[in-house]
């Protein structure tokens, strides 16, 4: 019986506090100890009950942030007043990326905006796992179209609009064939040098070709594609591109890169693949077990050695430039022919 008098007792405190009974009212209605909850709340957070008087519902309004109040809800309160930045399908597309909800109940898109910043703020680095690089690259080009729509641009520039990047190496297939005589004699810097010059001869033959097609052909999905596809290699060899400029490309992978290039070069189209298959998948199994017993090596141990790891499963780098080289050398296969006996899949292309 004391618990439940100590109870009844402190819910007659609670409600004398909130001034819902006095010495001429007994009773209160329970949407004004609601109301009363809910102010209390709200000026708690900084902001205040306005009544317009009659009828309509009370209105909230901000308070001056004071400095004694919670430092978190000054935050929240200052940012308000900070101007939107971002286009709303970019807030859209990063509230996808971190698989939030676009736009949550009776939420403005400059309510969208802010709780996109809190929740990057909070988690900078969320979901910076695998992405979908051929979709990004494939909105890149979207976006450029919509671009131009909305620009308006010159119809003497529409034909060049949708035109890639092409990097001019001054230089010709023949010079490039004298070149590889030179490859894997020795000269480390010299291979890399060579090496450099061909990929980017190949991506500039590459964009040429994407850039010659109608403006029509351009547009459509398979246009897109194609450019798409190109974007991304470029973006997939970027990281390849700066070893050799700094001469510090692995000797493991070097070593197959150069003959890779060297039997493209004398358009030995199948060694170049088998060469390409060997780098990327190995023609050894992984290890198991010990390898070192007493003074005696067991078989397992000479296969540890980087020329026999597949090296498509070292990382993520890796694995894209060596698939970005990979459509280098079908599209030299494509432009600089041979014989159908030294071409893969002939035809196919």
């Amino acid at each position: 019986m004391d618990i439940l008098k100590d109870e009844i007792a402190r819910k007659r405190k609670h409600l004398e506090e909130k001034d819902l009974l006095d010495e001429s009212k007994k009773y209160f209605k329970r949407a004004d100890l609601v109301r009363k909850e809910q102010e209390e709340y709200f000026q708690k957070c900084g902001y205040k009950w306005k009544y317009p008087g009659g009828d309509d519902p009370p209105v909230l309004e901000e308070n001056e942030p004071s400095t004694s109040s919670n430092p978190v809800l000054e935050l929240e309160l200052t940012e308000e007043k900070l101007p939107m930045t971002l286009s709303r399908q970019e807030v859209i597309r990063r509230l996808r990326e971190r698989g939030e909800p676009i736009r949550l109940f009776a939420e403005s898109d400059y309510e969208a905006f802010q709780r996109l910043r809190k929740i990057e703020i909070l988690t900078p680095e969320v979901n910076k796992g695998l992405r979908n690089d051929l979709k990004a690259a494939m909105d890149k080009i979207d976006q450029q179209y919509l671009n131009e729509i909305a620009g308006g641009t010159e119809s003497g520039d529409v034909e060049s609009q949708h035109d890639l990047k092409v990097h001019e190496e001054n230089t010709t297939i023949e010079e490039l064939e004298a070149l590889g005589k030179t490859l894997g004699t020795g000269d480390d810097d010299g291979d890399q040098e060579i090496i450099h010059k061909v990929l980017r001869f190949l991506l500039g033959v590459w964009a040429k070709d994407l850039n010659s097609r109608e403006d029509h052909v351009k547009r459509g999905v398979q246009g897109k594609l194609a450019s798409a596809t190109h974007s991304q290699t470029e973006s997939y060899l970027r990281p390849l591109f700066r070893k050799l400029k700094k001469k510090n490309l692995p000797a493991d992978i070097k070593e197959s890169i150069t003959d890779i290039i060297k039997f493209m070069l004398e358009r030995e189209y199948v060694k170049a693949n088998d060469a390409y298959l060997q780098m990327a998948i190995g023609n050894a199994p992984w290890p198991i077990g010990v390898t070192m017993v007493g003074i005696h090596a067991r078989t397992g141990r000479e296969k540890i050695f980087s020329k026999h790891v597949a090296h498509v499963l070292n990382d993520e780098t890796q694995r894209k430039y060596i698939q970005g080289l990979k459509r280098l050398m079908t599209i030299c296969q494509k432009h600089f022919e041979t014989v159908p006996s030294k071409c893969v899949e002939y035809n196919a292309l």
